[in-house]
């Protein structure tokens, strides 16, 4: 009987000492240097900061039911750099009304190993930055998090590159964003965008697509029609969750995470990659992998009203084959299986896009030079239509370029119940 109470208390001493709270400092950041190395547990309740939180080193972080308010709208509200083995669980981040738009990120990791963010809540960081953004870390966890309203009006300025040459009002904002990292767990999130809607009113209001600035010279990925107009119809940027630096980032699980309300769902620019069992749901693109992404997986995962496309592979300008020191940078060796695309079309950017689009998008390069996508296996998917379809074909394969037209790709046990114009723009393999 003594020993079991011994025991008790002895739990409940190192229970005390585990939780040591930042109730007990000044600040959170003077808790965080005070205790090196530790995890701090912050209370239920509202922290004011007007600085970033700055977590470094070996097994540090901060847990618990607390909410952190950033007043600063020019900073991030959590940096975690060169640290191993740091946590961010259970906490809330918020932006108040004044703050909200930033440029900033809520959680900005940067040079981590085994960075968990577990459990957290991010509200009102509208931001044209990710809202929880890891760079150049490896084996980093990001999950069970709820990232709520992360838009904001911005201007994407492309009048530097010669093959664009203009700069445009937009909305921006990505829920997840993932740079220069292997071994990524990107698992059971929800991204949810509940401001920014792509409507006409929406449109109208911001002036949204307009042009605020041109070069002398069009570029040459524009048409000439929007040149002339000063518009495009690409003003919704960003994504619920994007994998970018396709020849450094390895090695990818997006599973079971809720996306809801994006420009594109999933942006996948990596190799080896598992996307599988998401709901993207009312977004322009459900997923794209492009710039060079190698040997993905996509799988059992729902795409609902999505009306641009809902799953696209295609090259882009930094996919390139194999010369001199380069290493093969070629999209492809991927599988397409089992994933069901129900109301295609019927999402709430139909009327931006209309009839001329599909389920499935299998482009042409960028650029003449760019490899074309090859060897792609796309078997038991279903596209669902209540009513009639809204869209011309379930597949189209662009010969846009004949130089890099996709080859290799295997259909195989797929129920696509006809477009307007057919199945397919070409005849599909087996």
């Amino acid at each position: 009987m003594l020993r079991s109470c011994l025991v008790v208390i002895a739990f409940i001493a190192q229970s005390s000492a585990a939780e040591l709270s930042v109730t007990a400092y000044p600040s959170i950041q003077e808790a965080l240097n005070a205790n090196p190395n530790r995890m701090l547990f912050v209370p239920a309740g509202d922290y004011k900061i007007d600085d970033k939180i700055r977590i470094r080193g070996d097994r540090a972080g901060l847990f618990g039911p607390g909410r952190i308010i950033q007043t600063k709208r020019d900073r991030p509200i959590i940096e975690i750099e060169n640290a191993t083995n740091a946590e961010v669980r259970d906490l809330t981040l918020v932006r108040p009304d004044g703050a909200m738009d930033t440029h900033n990120e809520a959680i900005l990791a940067i040079k981590c190993r085994d960075l968990v963010i577990d459990n957290v809540r991010v509200i009102d960081n509208r931001s044209n930055a990710g809202t929880i953004a890891i760079r150049e870390s490896k084996d980093t966890r990001i999950s069970h998090c709820l990232v709520r309203n992360y838009m904001r009006v911005s201007v994407d300025d492309r009048t530097k590159p010669d093959d664009t040459g203009y700069a445009f009002n937009c909305t921006d904002g990505t829920g997840i964003s993932v740079a220069y990292s292997t071994g990524t767990l990107i698992e059971g999130n929800r991204i949810i965008e509940e401001v920014f809607f792509p409507t006409p009113e929406v449109r109208d209001q911001y002036k949204l697509g307009k042009f605020v600035k041109k070069n002398r010279n069009r570029g040459l990925m524009i048409s000439q029609q929007a040149w002339d107009e000063e518009y495009t119809s690409n003003w919704r940027q960003g994504s619920g969750i994007v994998v970018t630096a396709p020849e450094v980032s390895d090695f990818t699980r997006i599973i079971g995470n809720h996306i809801e309300n994006a420009a594109q769902g999933i942006d996948i620019h990596s190799d080896h990659v598992i996307i599988s069992n998401n709901v993207v749901h009312n977004s322009h693109m459900g997923m794209k992998a492009m710039h060079g992404s190698r040997n993905v997986i996509i799988t059992g995962n729902q795409f609902s009203k999505n009306d641009l496309w809902a799953i696209g592979l295609m090259p882009g300008m930094a996919s390139h084959a194999a010369e001199g020191d380069k290493a093969d940078n070629s999209d492809g060796g991927s599988v397409i299986a089992n994933n069901i695309i129900s109301g295609f079309g019927h999402g709430s950017a139909h009327w931006m896009w209309g009839n001329e689009r599909s389920p499935f998008k299998f482009d042409c390069g960028q650029e003449e030079s760019d490899p074309p996508l090859t060897d792609v296996l796309i078997q038991g998917n279903v596209v669902n239509n209540v009513g009639p379809p809204v869209y011309i074909f379930d597949v189209i394969i662009s010969t846009e370029r004949g130089s890099n037209t996709p080859r290799g790709l295997h259909f195989a046990n797929n129920l696509f119940p006809p477009g307007t114009r057919g199945v397919c723009n070409l005849e599909m393999q087996p």
